[in-house]
């Protein structure tokens, strides 16, 4: 019998040194700590490509995890997903360097303009030659609210009702 459904590899990572691995830094062979040179992302993305992964999803996020003990001090102390860079900006060098592979990224619009958006996109469409998918999610966790309330906002915006 002879398969036809074709497997989808697709790998996700953070621009971060801490994902969800926390402590794999210390792994002789993890390079997470290059994570802010762009020759980093792109020997990743060669990576993928080379090993026929078929998209990378970059996952994003606005503000520091503050449930745990009221604030986000044991964030900031584990490096849990922080310091974190604009993911948007890493893609079109990695499109660059690559041929098939397909690009992911969270996209939080509850602080962001539509048109800015949606032109970015655009832009990014054009540059990755159709590779680049957003996914937008908003105001999912309580972090938001807090960083909301931090900006002075007294009312969350409507489309996060």
């Amino acid at each position: 019998m002879t398969l036809t459904r074709q497997i989808r590899l697709n790998a996700f990572d953070m621009a971060c040194v801490g994902h969800i691995q926390h402590g794999m830094w210390t792994h002789p062979r993890d390079r997470s700590s290059d994570y802010t040179s762009l020759d980093y992302w792109v020997s990743l993305a060669r990576l993928l490509e080379k090993g026929l992964f078929d998209g990378l999803f970059l996952a994003d996020v606005l503000g520091a995890y503050d449930v745990y003990g009221g604030n986000a001090d044991a964030a900031l102390r584990g490096s849990v997903q922080i310091p974190l860079l604009d993911p948007m900006a890493l893609v079109p060098a990695m499109a660059c360097a690559t041929t098939h592979l397909g690009f992911g990224v969270t996209c939080n619009l509850a602080y962001e303009q539509p048109f800015l958006f949606a032109r970015r996109m655009a832009t990014l469409d054009h540059l990755t030659r159709g590779r680049i998918r957003p996914w937008p999610s908003i105001c999912r966790a309580s972090r938001r609210v807090r960083l909301c309330q931090r900006q002075h906002q007294t009312k969350r915006p409507p489309h996060c009702l």
